[in-house]
């Protein structure tokens, strides 16, 4: 693995994907389908800034990791493709964005079977799309259950970023024994970390960074926590986990749109309160202050 390294990955997913309009137990629309089929007015407001950041990244020299939700090579025509031929990884964020485990209860919301064959069509999509091999899966929304993974080491999935060990949340259905901020092997059906087992050379799991104060595990990751925390707040964590590891950056091209959702769903009023050029200068403030090397998932771990 390679060392003081951080994986900067991109959700490529837009405003209707979030769990408050499309893909959970208390979304507005039951899925993305029915999002389509009754939404008559604009809806892409990914392309312009997946744009720029693209266009960022080429400036600072950084190759990516893009967990690109599967629908968007159909909603987004060429999007995918301009990501690949920039020279970035394209990863897995599943074929709808749709919560695969219960967001209160982390009971599964689909079967093994269904999973697997969703699973393999967004990733027949996506390399169809890029015109190369996708190993890596970050769950949508992050809620991840350990029986997913085995169904992605069966599929022959690499390795998966999904897991964040804090003290504010848990978003699987695994106590997370032994897990901290450096990639692991999980055990067999769970998200619990594999120690010293030479046997276990499968998938790996990359999990999210945190700040630990006097116990207090602060999840600093990215996304939400850096729209509403900052940059310096994300940037206490990478360094300290990068002590410890390499580790994982994270943001949505979504979060430095300019421009005002549609206001639909319920439960998150103030989730977009703070996007824009704002988190577009934090973003690059942590990539060119951080010391550490910057790439993608796969030359992190070396695969």
């Amino acid at each position: 693995m390679n060392k003081n390294f951080i994986a900067v990955t991109v959700d490529i997913e837009d405003w209707y994907h979030i769990p408050s309009v499309t893909g959970s137990p208390f979304s507005k629309f039951k899925d993305v389908d029915e999002f389509f089929s009754k939404w008559d007015k604009r809806y892409d407001y990914l392309t312009e800034p997946t744009k720029r950041v693209l266009n960022m990244l080429d400036e600072l020299n950084i190759k990516a990791t893009f967990f690109v939700v599967a629908d968007v090579v159909e909603h987004y025509p060429g999007l995918v493709e301009e990501i690949a031929d920039r020279g970035h990884e394209i990863g897995c964020h599943g074929l709808h964005h749709a919560c695969k485990i219960h967001p209160k209860t982390k009971k599964p919301l689909m079967s093994t079977e269904e999973f697997e064959k969703r699973t393999l069509k967004a990733r027949r999509i996506l390399e169809k799309a890029s015109g190369k091999e996708v190993i890596g899966y970050r769950s949508p929304n992050a809620f991840i259950g350990g029986w997913m993974l085995d169904s992605l080491k069966k599929l022959g999935f690499e390795y998966d970023s999904s897991v964040s060990k804090n003290s504010l949340y848990n978003k699987t259905d695994s106590q997370l024994t032994n897990v901290t901020t450096v990639p692991y092997h999980p055990k067999n059906d769970c998200l619990d970390a594999e120690i010293n087992d030479p046997k276990n050379k499968g998938l790996q799991e990359i999990p999210w960074p945190y700040f630990d104060f006097m116990g207090f595990k602060f999840p600093t990751a990215g996304g939400p926590m850096l729209r509403f925390l900052g940059s310096g707040y994300i940037m206490l964590g990478l360094k300290q986990s990068l002590k410890r590891s390499s580790t994982v950056f994270y943001f949505h091209p979504i979060d430095i749109s300019n421009e005002k959702f549609p206001n639909i769903g319920k439960g998150r009023p103030l989730y977009w309160i703070i996007k824009g050029e704002t988190i577009e200068n934090r973003i690059k403030y942590i990539l060119k202050n951080t010391k550490a090397n910057f790439g993608c998932c796969s030359e992190m771990l070396q695969i």
